[in-house]
């Protein structure tokens, strides 16, 4: 449910457009490259570092559904893996096209469960390339919260970063550092429901049928149970609290909002939206059909099977958490790499 960033000015960690041929002046001439494969999603990254940050020069993303009925099998089907390497095809051409000097590939959910996960990336390796790293959820939630943390509201109580993957989501409590600073974390949670596995877990039929509204409660309360023991970790006195969100279901609900007529990130990447009109638009999607949801224009068909599912997850991180409002973030793991491989050369992002 994600979509490739659109062009725009360069400034830290906003792509630069992709047609970009050589570094600004004084800028570092070694190009990063960032591969982030999901259980929906197959996206790439390729920037160089300038003055605290980095421009974007070349951006790939594609829907793969790479776990596709992982749910019921346990095992990435051959067309879902025909998908995938296909997509990793794409991004090693580019990764040769614009001279990548250090890049890191990661695969996080649907090979983390796979049965024949390893193998997967064996078959990757060997077709295309490049070498993938399967990361824990531990890890996936590091990185997401190095490539998104900028965009925090301003403030002193703890922060709630989330990402809404295709397969599990990522929850991760964050306390205030100095600013500028990565923000220290508390505690962190992988939960095995993404926009995938919940709705393989419910079916396709029940949120498309015409007891959709109490299939999408089951939705919620599933999610909702598997945050339980999450929730005892977080404070009870929840004042002066912020909300981060990065993932397509938060982009895109938050395109859905501004009724854009298409995607635009600028648009969209350090929005705040407050939360009554996020639940207001999660409740008027689980009650569309999939006919009604294709139609808004920053869903599509190609996204509206799983957008409710999204919609569930949110609503569920909604009640443990009430925030005023929630933060909109178009960046994550990728950029979190992109960060961590630069600042290991020594760059000041």
């Amino acid at each position: 449910m994600a979509t490739t960033p659109s062009a725009s000015a360069p400034h830290p960690g906003r792509p630069g457009g992709a047609d970009a041929k050589s570094p600004p002046p004084g800028a570092s001439r070694h190009t990063y490259a960032a591969i982030d494969l999901g259980t929906n999603n197959c996206r790439l990254l390729i920037a160089r570092p300038t003055d605290g940050g980095f421009t974007v020069v070349d951006a790939f993303s594609r829907i793969v559904r790479l776990g596709e009925g992982l749910a019921t099998s346990g095992r990435l089907s051959d067309a879902a893996m025909d998908r995938a390497v296909d997509a990793l095809g794409v991004c090693a051409d580019k990764l040769k096209r614009r001279r990548v000097s250090l890049a890191r590939s990661v695969a996080t959910e649907a090979c983390r469960r796979a049965a024949n996960g390893r193998k997967f990336i064996d078959r990757v390796k060997d077709e295309t390339g490049i070498a993938l790293e399967i990361i824990p959820p531990q890890e996936e939630a590091r990185l997401a919260v190095l490539g998104c943390h900028k965009l925090l509201e301003p403030g002193d109580g703890p922060a709630l970063i989330f990402d809404i993957g295709g397969g599990s989501t990522e929850l991760v409590l964050v306390d205030p550092g100095d600013e500028g600073d990565v923000p220290r974390i508390k505690a962190w949670w992988s939960a095995p429901w993404g926009v995938v596995s919940l709705t393989e877990s419910e079916g396709k039929a029940s949120i498309e049928g015409p007891d959709r509204v109490a299939a999408y409660g089951r939705m919620r309360e599933r999610v909702r149970h598997s945050f339980a023991r999450f929730n005892e970790l977080l404070p009870a006195d929840k004042d002066n609290i912020r909300l981060l969100g990065t993932s397509g279901t938060v982009t895109t609900l938050a395109s859905v909002h501004l009724a854009l007529p298409s995607y635009d990130r600028r648009a969209v990447d350090g929005l705040h939206v407050p939360i009554e009109a996020m639940r207001e638009i999660s409740d008027m999607i689980a009650q569309m059909d999939g006919t009604e949801r294709a139609a808004l224009p920053c869903i599509g068909a190609e996204r509206a099977d799983l957008v409710v599912a999204g919609c569930a997850i949110l609503e569920a991180i909604l009640d443990i958490w009430p925030a005023a409002q929630l933060g909109v973030a178009d960046r994550g793991i990728r950029e979190g790499i992109l960060r961590a491989l630069m600042a290991r050369d020594g760059h000041v992002l």
